[in-house]
Formats: C-alpha cells, structure tokens, sequence
C-alpha cells in the first residue's frame, strides 16, 4: 500500500501532511559489563533466540538504524488520487477535509490500513459529521498526535474497507486562549505543549503534567493523564492546582452529543457542577469533547534534581530497613542523613520519578521542588526537554538497540548497563563506572561519546519555570512499549506498595533470566500522585471523572495516595506479554482492595494473555470494571450509562469499547 504521497484533494478543501508522532519512555542505569558474547546469565549464548547475544564484532559493526522500532511519518492520499484504496464515503458534509492515512499509534503496535481521516476547521463541523454517520452506518474516531498504546482509537490491523472515519484534531482544532484570570480555554486538538507555553505567558501553571509535549489536550483528557505530584511534608496546595489527573482541574466542556428533541447530534457545554460532566471528563473515546476550560494556578518555579548514588535495595526497601546515607545535595555529592527511600523523597519534595533499568542495581532518581529563587547550585533553565542525551539517542544506544529489535535479545543486560553509564556521564559527569568497566561497555563509551555527553554541561540539578522541567521527552526518544498500572494506597503504606513491587519485579526478572529469556529491554518506570479531589478545580458540587483510575473509593477515605507503575519494552520482545501477565496478575493478588487498590492506566498495556495485551476477557468483563465500582458510590456503571445516553447510536466507539464498556 503506497503511503508517500501529498496531492490530496477534498470535498472542497485542500490536503493535509504527513501523520505526527509522539514519545513517552526515556531509560538509564546499569553496573556489570559482560565481555565477548552477552546474553545468557554465564555471558554465553543460551543457544534459544530469546537469549542470543551479540559479540563485539557483530555489534561494532552494525548500522546504527533501528529497523524494524523506527518511526516513519506516513503520508496521505486524497479522495481523487487513482491510489485511494477504497470508494470515497458517500453524502460528507459539503467542505469535509478528506483523505486517506494510515494511523499508527506510538509504539506501532495498532496499525491500520489505509483509513479515511478528515480534519474539521471549527467545533460545529463536527456535529455535522456525527449526523452523517449515523445515517451511513459509520463511526467516528477522534485521533491527535497517537501518542498511546491502547486500542481505544482503532484496532490494530483495521482494514481500508471498515466505516471508520478518523477524525483528525490537531489540525485546526488547536486554539488556546484565557477565559479568565484562572482558567484557560483550549480546543481539543491543541498540544500540551502549546497550552504550557501559554499558561507560562501568563504567569500561570499546573502542578504536574503528562512528560511528552507532543500530546493533545483531548488526548490526555481521555485518558485520565497524568504527571507525578503530591503534597510533600507541609505543603499547602495553592488555589487552582491539583494533585490528580489533568481532567480533575476541568471547569467546564462542550462535547458532541445527540439532542433527543431533534434527534440530531449538536455541541452542548457542560460546567462542572452538572453530575453528567463526570462521565465525559475521562471517556476513553467513548465520547467528543471539541473544547474544554480548566482551572489553573500561578506558576510554581521548580528544582528538579537528579541523581544515581541510591541503590534499589534502599530506594525501594521495606519499610524501615533502608541503610546508610542518603546525602542532601541532590546526587550531587553522596554522604549524609537525608532521605533514602521513595516514601523519604516523597515526604520531603512531594514529586518524584523514578527510572529503574532492566539488570541494573541503581534507578535514575528525578526528584522536584517548589523553590520560588533559583539555587546556589542550580542551572536555571528556560525552555524545556533538559534532557537531550535521552531525547536524542546515542549513537552507541540506537545502534545496539538495533540489534535487539533485529534478534538479539540476549543483550538486554549490557543495554540497561549502557543506558545507565549514558545517563550518569551526562547528568553528574561522574566517570567512575565507564572506567571501570571493560570488553564491550568500554568500547561503545568512546572517548568521543563522553565528550558529546558533556559538551552541553551537567544537567543533575536544574531550576526554571515549571514547563521547562514538567515537560522533559520529546518525540526522537526510544519507542517502547509499556504496562501501566495505578494502586491506590494510603501516604503511609507507600513504601510498602514500593518494596513488595520491587521484589517481586527483581524476582520474576531473574526466573526469566534463569530460562534463557530477556522479556524487558527498557526500564520500570515508577511515579506517585495525589488522587481526584473534586475539591481540587473549586467548583461547588463538582465530582471526581467517573472513569478515572484515580477516582477516589468511598469507602476507602484514608487512600489518598497513587502509585504508578510501568514496565517498558521494545514491541515484538519475546516473551514480554507473558512476563506481563504474570506481573498483571501477582499485582491484583497482592493489592486486592485489602491495603491496596490495583486500577489500569488506561493508555498502556493491560489485560494481558500469554500471548496479547487487551485481551484477557476476564479482566476486561470482570475484574477492571469492578476496580471502578468497588467502595460503592457512582463509578463504572453511571460512566458507561451517560454516555450511552449522550450517543445512544454508539457513532463515538469502536469494538473494543463496545465489549469495554458495556
């Protein structure tokens, strides 16, 4: 199926270019080098494919691509092209933008054929699609950047002939604007990005944000985005900001839906205070929300340290068994008596991120503070994406990620390694492990690579403006793919969700190990956030989003507290979705609604056979709905009847959603 083309022509209008990307997943850490050939635990070849290493020759020698994990933009193809690969739908609005692209969601994992995709230029167009496609027998998808791995857009594998109508936003439904002192006003296609730098114009902010910039508001907002913030020990949250997810700070939406008086569908604006605007505030594309107002604050300047001197034995340990010094200059220097585990940084900074690199001992700790004057030690930064060694990647690190994806798994070890050194050298300039490692690690850390890594100067401890640290992955980074869950806790039990984590993820790594199998090639990616205080936006009578994983339970007052966590992988790993089942399971055993509440992120990888993520009927029928009526009060089953009100002809879903949420 030909894809390159940009003569696209419409029912009126004229062309569109090539699909956008998006990125999520960055990775560091790492200690042992193995020499010659790595893969095995002994440091030979296991002899199975899974566990197949590299020599140095072979790898030196490689191209540094990434085959089969690049990215490639895909191009479009206009209803009169002699290439579109199926008739033109009938009867369109007049003036409907439209052509034909593949979509393809960020890890690649969803992939379509050739689909018909148009791009309405203001909110009222949009109605007029829905009206068309109930009459037709289509449904409608709205896309943005596809910056998700979920199927909850279109299925992988959708061909050209399904009357699906992918409906682009991001290209002219982007507008941002203030409605007030404390709030903005921001059309669905509009990028995150585009909103922080606007908010940052006026002085304003939010506490935390989702990482990636290249993301739509109404993206996140279906999806229950997220960042990692809470309270820290005494702080007081100031008017406007949160501790949940993005779609807790919305004050007010318009969403598409049918007017029963007329029987067509039209644009409606709910304010928050409306007990059905719970249903819409995450609806994972069950819904079309074309505009949204949120509640902002003033803008919080931040500190974001960095640091790699805290091994995970202490980092994630038990409940009071972590040992020795945590040192209070921010990976700076070590030594000292300040904090040691996650709970510790958690109490002290409140924000935290944590990036744990397969077969590796020592997690890349990103740590955030409100400090309104910059540091003493501190490099002030204006601009976001500070972290450009992981961003761009490494020639060394594409090139031995190359290998991986083309079938050598078996080096996932030394890759977390050199991952780790990468990020060491350039956040801290600390050499210590790159000399004294050897073999393979010792010849891809050239003397050249270093001098790269240091060139833009040390980056372990930055201050600016909070956009220029909330916001921190750009789209050139590693594609991965990735699990993703939330346990709701209380505060105090923190580190005990943490430590039984931990062990069990290290365990279940080494059995793999042990059978010749490298399942995870990236890292576990660990952040913490308040919940969905409806409280939060400040509007009287508003309730928490109905479908939010961070929806508080009722009968759970004392669960204030998320902890999310992700596993990361290259996409084709052998034996990644049974290493994530088997993890998806021990976590709904271990935090079963008794101490702790397991929830699935909705973006990510979830529902997983041996065999496939999202396809675990049990959990999809049983289990995830559950996690959202438990504790009593309105939840799953009011989301799924609002919204079935509100499209009662189903013209916003797919057919994953309809055996989702039904």
């Amino acid at each position: 199926m030909t894809t390159g083309h940009d003569d696209s022509r419409t029912n009126g209008a004229t062309g569109t270019d090539g699909a956008d990307g998006a990125d999520g997943a960055d990775g560091a850490d790492g200690a042992n080098d193995m020499d010659g050939a790595v893969g095995a635990p002994d440091g030979r070849g296991s002899g199975r494919d899974a566990g197949r290493g590299l020599t140095r020759r072979q790898l030196l020698g490689a191209s540094a691509a990434l085959g089969g994990a690049a990215w490639l933009l895909r191009g479009t193809i206009g209803p009169d092209s002699a290439e579109a690969v199926t008739p033109v739908p009938p009867g369109l609005p007049a003036g409907t933008e439209l052509y034909q692209r593949v979509f393809e969601n960020w890890s690649g994992e969803v992939r379509t054929d050739q689909l018909w995709t148009c791009a309405p230029r203001t909110p009222e167009e949009v109605p007029a699609l829905a009206d068309w496609a109930h009459a037709n027998g289509w449904r409608l998808r709205a896309s943005g950047h596809r910056h998700t791995w979920a199927p909850l857009t279109v299925a992988n594998g959708t061909p050209a002939s399904a009357r699906v109508l992918i409906v682009d936003t991001s290209r002219y439904l982007t507008a941002v604007a203030a409605d007030s002192p404390t709030t903005v006003r921001a059309q669905t296609g509009a990028g995150m990005e585009a909103l922080l730098t606007h908010l940052a114009d006026r002085g304003l902010g939010l506490t935390a944000c989702p990482a990636p910039g290249d993301l739509t508001v109404g993206g996140v907002l279906a999806i229950g985005g997220h960042g990692t913030a809470a309270p820290a020990h005494g702080e007081l949250r100031p008017d406007g900001h949160g501790y949940g997810s993005v779609s807790n700070q919305v004050v007010r939406l318009t969403a598409v839906v049918l007017d029963p008086a007329t029987g067509r569908y039209a644009l409606r604006t709910f304010d928050r205070a409306e007990a059905d605007s719970a249903a819409f505030l995450v609806h994972l594309g069950r819904a079309f929300l074309t505009e949204v107002v949120l509640r902002v604050g003033a803008d919080r300047p931040l500190r974001c340290v960095s640091r790699l001197d805290i091994p995970a034995s202490d980092l994630f340990a038990r409940p009071g068994t972590a040992t020795g010094g945590g040192g209070l200059l921010g990976g700076l220097f070590g030594g000292g008596d300040g904090p040691r585990t996650l709970a510790d940084f958690v109490e002290r900074d409140g924000r935290v991120e944590a990036i744990w690199f397969a077969y590796t001992d020592y997690p890349w700790l990103k740590t955030w503070t409100v400090s309104p004057t910059k540091p003493l030690a501190s490099r002030a930064v204006d601009q976001p994406y500070n972290y450009p060694f992981s961003d761009s990647v490494p020639e060394p690190v594409a090139r031995l990620a190359g290998q991986i994806v083309s079938g050598a798994w078996g080096s996932a070890p030394v890759f977390g390694q050199l991952q780790y050194l990468v990020a060491k050298v350039a956040l801290t300039g600390d050499l210590t492990d790159v000399l004294l490692s050897g073999g393979l690690l010792r010849e891809l850390l050239s003397g050249d690579l270093i001098t790269h890594l240091l060139a833009g100067g040390l980056r372990s401890d930055l201050w600016g403006p909070s956009r220029t640290l909330l916001q921190y992955v750009r789209p050139t980074t590693l594609r991965v793919t990735a699990n993703g869950y939330a346990v709701l806790t209380k505060r105090a039990d923190l580190q005990w969700v943490v430590s039984e984590f931990a062990t069990y993820y290290r365990q279940l790594l080494a059995d793999y190990q042990a059978r010749g199998e490298f399942p995870v090639n990236g890292a576990v990616e660990i952040r913490v956030t308040g919940l969905d205080d409806p409280s939060y936006p400040g509007v009287p009578g508003a309730r928490s989003p109905l479908l939010s994983a961070l929806r508080p339970r009722a009968d759970r007052p004392e669960w204030d507290t998320a902890v999310w966590l992700d596993v990361l992988a290259f996409p084709g790993t052998p034996g990644l979705e049974r290493f994530a089942r088997d993890l998806e399971q021990w976590l709904l055993r271990t935090f079963d609604g008794t101490r702790a509440g397991t929830r699935v992120e909705w973006s990510k990888g979830w529902a997983y056979t041996a065999d496939a993520a999202w396809s675990d009927q049990d959990l999809i029928g049983r289990v995830i709905p559950d996690s959202l009526r438990a504790g009593g009060g309105p939840g799953w089953d009011e989301a799924i009847a609002v919204l079935d009100r509100y499209d009662p002809h189903r013209v916003f879903g797919n057919a994953f959603l309809d055996v989702l949420l039904k």
